[in-house]
This record gives C-alpha cells, structure tokens and sequence, in this order.
C-alpha cells in the first residue's frame, strides 16, 4: 500500500473499507492579501434570486485608525498634563486637605471600573455628551487620572528641594517653576506613563462601546477588528493581519520613547 493513503473500517458487519488519500496541498507562495481586504476591505459576491451576481465591498481599518488616533491622542495628553499639575501640587505646595486629597485620589484605584460606567453615561445622556469626542475624552481622563497622578507625585517629590528655593529666590512663580523646571525634568516620567495611558486608550473596547457607540463612522480599532470575522463567523483568517495592523502605531509610540521609557520607571525609586 502507497504511504500517502491509508485504510480504515467503515463497517465492520458489512465489511466495508474505507481508503482515505492525502489531501493536503502545501502552498508556500506568501501574499498580502489579507493585509489588503483589511486595510482597504474585502470584496463580497452576492449571488441574487434572479441568479445574477453583485459585488459589494466592506470597509476596511482606515476610518477606523482615524477614529482611534482622535480618541487616543487627547485621551493621553489631557490627563498626563493635569496629573502634572496636581502632583506638583501635592509634593511642594502647602494647602489645607492635601493629605486628604491625595488618599482620596489614590484610593480610586481600588474602584473598578465597571461600577462607574451607568452613572456616568447617565450624566452624559442627560448633557448630550453621549456619542461625541468630548464625551470619550472627558472619560477616559477621568478613568486614567488617578494612576497618571500617583506615578507622577512620585517622580516630581523627589526631585532636588535646593532647585525650587533657588527659583523662589529669583522671584520665580508656581507656574514658572513648573513650566520651567518641572516639565523639563520629568520627561522621562511623562514618556512612561504617556506610553501606559496611550495603549490603554487604544487597546480599549469597553469604554468607547458604550460611550461613544459601534456606528461604522466612529468605531474604534479594537470594535472594528471583532467585526471582521462578520455575522457568520467566516473570517477569522482576518484577524491576525488586523491584529498586527492595530499594532503598529503602539509599537512606533515605544519605539520613539524607549530611551525614557525605562528611566522614567526608575525614577524616585533611588535616593541620594
């Protein structure tokens, strides 16, 4: 008997055999047409009950990518600059409640998520926020702020105390000191938790799904990506080329940062 076929009983009683040949065709020619009908959607052909045949094509990432870069951007510099602000203002500014502030806002970590999404989307529909940028932005901001601000208030209150005396000196303001000095030192910092704050918004599926919708003019990457398998399930081949597409500008944003990424995690950790 040939190695590329063999036997098996397919009725005992009736003696009956069954010879299965090999079936499998390697095909090694690689093609990007997966990355084609992702980016630019896939070409359907419909057949009509006349018998004639339509072609439709589907939409690809490109509307999407916009969407999600419009989101992540503002999503990710908003909070990062008021987290600034507040943890400058909690490591060298004397107020009355700062203590109590600050564990007020640390202990919002501990709040998940989830328990504040029908409250606020409640407020929103009622502002008429519901569906629109501002809206995403405000809640993404408000979600990431309390993190943002805890890793920053580390970094800045443990920059040099001598450096701000000498600023206050020279006659220097709060908003100087921070424009000045604070914002140049703490690249490092901002580059890290800017990075952490950005793949969270993009990555992100809950939050835009219910604040902002799943309408084809404002899907975001990640709804977009798990509506390519389609309602039947049939192109799940898809999803590792849109997978890898959604990828690249994470990548790129590391990438471009890497040289503080890893000081910015250090920082305030070692003394002296």
């Amino acid at each position: 008997m040939e190695g590329d076929s063999r036997l098996i009983w397919q009725n005992r009683r009736a003696r009956e055999i069954n010879v299965q040949e090999q079936g499998w065709v390697a095909a090694p020619k690689l093609t990007l047409d997966n990355y084609k009908n992702v980016v630019s959607g896939k070409e359907y052909t419909i057949k009509n009950p006349d018998g004639s045949e339509t072609k439709d094509k589907g939409t690809g990432l490109s509307q999407a990518f916009w969407n999600t870069l419009t989101i992540a951007v503002p999503a990710t510099v908003i909070p990062v600059l008021i987290a600034s602000f507040a943890a400058y203002a909690f490591a060298w500014l004397r107020f009355p409640g700062r203590r109590t502030l600050f564990v007020l806002i640390i202990a919002m970590l501990v709040i998940p998520l989830q328990v504040a999404l029908i409250p606020v989307l409640k407020d929103y529909t009622a502002l008429g926020l519901n569906g629109t940028y501002l809206g995403i932005w405000l809640a993404h901001t408000a979600f990431g702020l309390p993190l943002v601000t805890y890793f920053m208030y580390n970094f800045i209150s443990q920059l040099p105390k001598d450096l701000f005396e000498s600023a206050f000196i020279d006659g220097a303001s709060h908003f100087t000191i921070f424009s000045k000095l604070i914002l140049p030192l703490s690249v490092p910092a901002l580059a890290s938790i800017g990075i952490f704050q950005f793949l969270w918004v993009w990555n992100d599926y809950l939050v835009s799904l219910i604040f902002i919708g799943n309408q084809p003019s404002v899907q975001v990457m990640s709804m977009k990506i798990a509506d390519l398998v389609g309602s039947r399930g049939n192109d799940w081949h898809l999803l590792t080329s849109a997978a890898f597409i959604s990828m690249l500008m994470p990548l790129a944003i590391f990438f471009l940062l890497q040289k503080y990424f890893v000081r910015g995690l250090m920082g305030g950790s070692v003394k002296g």
